[in-house]
């Protein structure tokens, strides 16, 4: 057992079940209670004809157990006041809960039951897929939305990177209980997956529980490779759906999670078009020229590869002065590096937010089982904020460098 005290009521434990299942409990003070399972699978570990698999199965987890039926799934949490939920992405499906503190084995036992007991009866399959194909259209009835599913589909053409996270109406009809019972058991797995719990009970009792419940888990995970997806050709591409407005990303393949360039790459999305109104993007296309509502930039970085996207909404007119203005700034960016003032400045505002993330105590408990699956370790804010600390103006300016040398890619919705 690895316990690191962070202060007299926080401190942080890793353990390792006999089975191979990694678990972190933060023991933290407050009186919510976070527990979840974080699962190495996600879309890209689909193959052709099961698209939108992993996503159905984190749906359906939920519509019964060997233990219980779906309605007892939902009020084990929700009877005492907490939820139970999950999301699927490309590489990741997280099945979490939240409740009062005071009761972890509530919320152990209930994940446990999930992921080694569910049996998809088919009845509630059936409801659950015309759950699934409205929540498919309504992202294609949401371009501002679909536009993200889009673009990845072309700059990761050829790959499990590129289709829909939710798949398609003809797939998500094809998915049956077998294929899903299948999907948990190559990858809901112990070596495949980390627990992760904040709760303010001791970390012995946190550890007892963990092995009562989820020790008797002995399956173990598909081999399989994650091919880097193929460079595909800087492509210019627009959808005319006839709609009012256009909906363009600007964007481009970057490196993957585990990249020391992933820090300066973090600091310079953050500067051309962070979430705050400073940002360089958001004061030369809204507030000088007042071409957009929307401009924001964002970085996915995967297990072997990532990309940096660039959002904005316009008048259809107002398209190319914005992908102009956005070159515009990367060149800049990549000619010379930031002066000390703007550098500083731009860092400081990145630091200042790392720090507002520790607010969100739910976001930081999950935080905590993908950095242990990820990294093997747990990386938190103060971690990254010694990174960024490190970052110069020259790393900086390679990072946007690179980003233009890879080709940017453009596709626009209206």
């Amino acid at each position: 057992m690895d316990i690191r005290i962070l202060s007299q009521t926080d401190e942080i434990t890793l353990f390792t079940l006999d089975n191979g299942l990694r678990c972190v409990h933060r023991r933290a003070p407050g009186g919510v209670a976070y527990c979840g399972i974080v699962v190495n699978a996600g879309s890209r570990d689909e193959d052709a004809r099961h698209q939108g698999l992993a996503h159905f199965v984190e749906h359906t987890i939920f519509k019964g157990t060997r233990h219980r039926s779906s309605w007892h799934i939902s009020n084990r949490m929700e009877s005492v006041g907490g939820e139970l939920n999950a999301y699927t992405s490309k590489e990741e499906t997280v099945v979490y809960t939240a409740a009062p503190a005071g009761e972890p084995a509530r919320a152990l036992e209930l994940l446990a039951d999930l992921v080694m007991y569910s049996v998809f009866p088919a009845d509630e399959l059936e409801k659950e897929r015309e759950v699934v194909c409205e929540e498919i259209k309504s992202y294609l009835d949401s371009p501002a939305d679909s536009v993200y599913d889009e673009f990845e589909e072309n700059i990761y053409s050829g790959s499990g990177m590129a289709h829909n996270i939710l798949g398609d109406i003809d797939s998500v009809h094809r998915l049956t209980g077998a294929d899903c019972r299948g999907f948990i058991e190559d990858f809901y797995c112990p070596d495949n997956m980390t627990l992760y719990i904040s709760d303010p009970s001791r970390p012995a009792v946190i550890e007892r529980l963990c092995r009562r419940y989820f020790g008797k888990m002995h399956l173990y995970a598909k081999p399989r490779v994650r091919e880097i997806p193929a460079m595909v050709q800087p492509f210019s591409k627009v959808n005319d759906r006839n709609g009012f407005q256009a909906h363009t990303i600007v964007g481009a393949r970057t490196f993957s999670r585990t990249d020391p360039r992933r820090f300066p790459l973090f600091l310079l999305n953050n500067y051309l078009g962070g979430p705050c109104m400073n940002s360089r993007l958001n004061q030369e296309l809204r507030e000088k020229r007042g071409y957009v509502y929307t401009v924001d930039s964002s970085v996915s970085l995967m297990s072997n590869c990532g990309s940096m996207m660039i959002y904005f909404g316009s008048d259809r007119e107002h398209v190319g002065r914005c992908k102009r203005l956005i070159l515009r700034e990367l060149e800049a960016l990549a000619s010379a590096p930031l002066s000390a003032t703007r550098f500083e400045n731009a860092r400081r505002q990145y630091l200042g937010q790392l720090l507002l993330t520790t607010d969100h105590r739910e976001s930081t408990a999950m935080a905590l089982g993908k950095s242990l699956l990820y990294y093997g370790d747990v990386h938190g804010p103060a971690w990254t904020a010694e990174r960024i600390a490190e970052v110069t103006p020259e790393q900086l300016r390679a990072v946007a460098e690179e980003l233009l040398a890879a080709g940017l890619c453009e596709l626009t919705l209206c």
